[in-house]
């Protein structure tokens, strides 16, 4: 221990060279690789990158916890608190049983699907936007780089490589990482708290129908509460511990958090807040090999992110008629505005929990209070304790950045996943509360208060899930997945601008653009019936007045196209989705896609097979 200075810190030559491994790293990322290559190195190098930091973490962890798993081994099941984990199966399955499997989010869920199939099949990080089956294998033929972050579609391709491709995968993670959150929610809590405090957490969270969504989606959300909650815990043993595999696996969940969400780049601050912290007051910086290549894992991120200046679309601006920053402060009371609509809003109208609500909101002004007289003494306080209030930085800063997100209205249907961060924020809050409310009767109180609220309120809620029934979106996507689910030979093929919806369950599809744009394919490909149905999907908007359809932007084929409806429903009001089969293509008023007369087949086993070879080049070629 030392008097507290940072002047040992700066005469160590390891900080400066880290330092200097970080800088030359970030100009890489930031100003060194062209924009012309940004793409196609994130593309080959992102799915390795991820690949050695999780490879990195998961050491770290087995080093610290290695001595601890193999000591709790030795004292057998009879030291495992069997209430405790009662109470998280029972909540994960609260959160599972009642909404369906499902995409909910789009497009980020099908992206992140998307991601998670080119990781899989060839280790690069594109989105397959044109695909289709060739002779029993599925085959990517069209593709597109997207801007989201790369661990959680990285998750999901382990289970691709692990148990056999399928897009169900990503719900199956996420129903998995339901259960972990609640453990990691309950270990807090008890540390926080007591025993009372991590089943009062679990229970919160439990009846939050915003979280069973998310549970039973393909989105990133449970994974971002999963790594803020472990890396917090982590900062915590490193507190503890300040030793080599505490600070790597601290530094390493910090690092893939932020490769999560890429606004969860905000929880590094207290990440460095809790280093510096401890090297301080040690008086020495303890940099290990997997600390100091760090910064270079984090390359292929910074240039993830210059996406957003390459592809002028990525921030969806044009979403917002009329707004021109991605930030302001000017959208500020807007946003709070929205968000006590959210927190505070009917549950018919939103998945909201107003036992989580109202407690959290009071526990976080009560835990605000505290840190304000604790701040000065964090030295005296209890790791997890100390590590709770530094990650209050992390949370305030990523509410605020919300609330300046010209977007960031958490009532609305895409962007209400946004708020669970700040969830996570209240829960702890008022589990980091309740060690000064003593009384046993009052806590049962309110573990009582949260169970009544679960039965009262989150599950009826979740049964119903009203709240989604309004997002057009997401009911069109549960249609296309119940229409592969009726026609699972997939050997037909789908003309749709969201095509990587059905590539994602290995369809053969290609978009509306490309289908009108390669006419002349699409009629030789009928002609020579390579599919047993080619099909279209559309919407039609219905006037009020008039009961007219029109169709939406964008889906129109075209005059030449004939289409006869196979399958139509009113998902929302005054729309009609409509799935047609494609019967002929005309030019002229004469149909072109007519199979010309028979001709005499080859006899020759070596015609066969020349003829074989030629018609398989040019189907390839003139794939939709």
């Amino acid at each position: 221990m030392n008097d507290g200075s940072l002047a040992p810190l700066l005469r160590d030559r390891r900080v400066w060279l880290f330092i200097l491994i970080a800088v030359l790293s970030a100009a890489a990322g930031l100003f060194l690789v062209p924009d012309a290559w940004v793409v196609p190195v994130v593309n080959h190098a992102g799915y390795w990158c991820v690949l050695a930091a999780f490879v990195l973490f998961v050491r770290a962890l087995w080093q610290g916890y290695g001595p601890d798993v193999r000591a709790a081994g030795a004292r057998g099941l009879g030291a495992v608190d069997w209430a405790s984990v009662a109470v998280v199966g029972v909540g994960g399955l609260i959160l599972i049983a009642h909404e369906a499997f499902g995409f909910k989010i789009m497009m980020d869920e099908a992206m992140l699907a998307g991601t998670s199939m080119s990781m899989h099949l060839d280790r690069t990080v594109v989105v397959p936007t044109r695909g289709g089956n060739i002779q029993g294998a599925f085959v990517v033929m069209g593709y597109l780089m997207d801007k989201r972050q790369l661990f959680f579609p990285f998750l999901v391709s382990i289970l691709h490589d692990l148990t056999g491709y399928r897009a169900d995968n990503a719900f199956y993670l996420n129903a998995g990482l339901a259960f972990v959150l609640l453990a990691l929610v309950c270990v807090a809590g008890r540390r926080l708290g007591g025993r009372i405090a991590g089943w009062l957490g679990v229970a919160l969270f439990a009846g939050l129908p915003l979280l069973a969504q998310n549970a039973t989606g393909g989105g990133a959300e449970l994974l971002n509460l999963v790594m803020i909650l472990a890396a917090l815990l982590l900062g915590a043993r490193y507190i503890e511990k300040r030793d080599a595999p505490s600070l790597a696996a601290f530094c390493y969940a910090g690092m893939l958090l932020t490769q999560v969400r890429y606004e969860s780049a905000v929880f590094l601050l207290p990440v460095a807040v809790i280093i510096l912290m401890v090297w301080r007051r040690e008086g020495r910086a303890l940099l290990p090999w997997p600390v100091m290549v760090l910064p270079v894992l984090l390359i292929h991120c910074a240039l993830h992110q210059r996406i957003f200046e390459i592809q002028g679309s990525a921030w969806q601006l044009q979403s917002k008629p009329g707004l021109k920053e991605p930030f302001s402060l000017g959208y500020v009371p807007k946003n709070l505005a929205h968000a006590v609509g959210f927190f505070f809003g009917s549950p018919a109208d939103q998945p909201n929990s107003y036992v989580l609500s109202a407690m959290g909101i009071l526990g976080l002004v009560f835990f605000l209070l505290l840190i304000a007289r604790k701040a000065r003494s964090l030295a005296q306080e209890t790791p997890v304790s100390a590590a709770t209030i530094v990650f209050c930085l992390g949370f305030a800063a990523h509410f605020g950045l919300m609330m300046c997100y010209f977007w960031g209205e958490f009532d609305d249907a895409i962007i209400r996943r946004l708020s669970l961060p700040t969830h996570l924020w209240l829960v702890l809050s008022v589990m980091a509360v309740m060690p000064q409310f003593p009384r046993a009767a009052f806590q049962k109180a309110l573990l009582g208060i949260a169970v009544l609220g679960v039965i009262a309120f989150g599950i009826p809620s979740m049964s119903e899930h009203a709240y989604n029934q309004e997002y057009l979106a997401g009911l069109e996507t549960q249609w296309r997945r119940q229409f592969v689910a009726d026609h699972p030979m997939k050997d037909y093929l789908v003309i749709d601008n969201d095509s990587i919806l059905w590539i994602a369950d290995q369809v053969s599809a290609t978009t509306i653009d490309s289908a009108r744009a390669r006419k002349e394919d699409l009629e030789y490909l009928m002609k020579t019936h390579t599919y047993s149905a080619v099909f279209v999907f559309q919407t039609f908007l219905v006037d009020p007045k008039t009961g007219k359809l029109t169709i939406r932007d964008g889906d129109d084929l075209g005059p030449d196209f004939v289409l006869e409806p196979v399958r139509s429903e009113r998902l929302v009001t005054l729309t009609q989705t409509r799935i047609s089969r494609l019967v002929e293509i005309t030019k002229g008023g004469k149909d072109v896609t007519e199979a010309p007369p028979d001709h005499a087949m080859p006899t020759d086993r070596a015609e066969i097979e020349k003829a074989r070879a030629a018609y398989i080049e040019n189907f390839l070629r003139r794939l939709p």
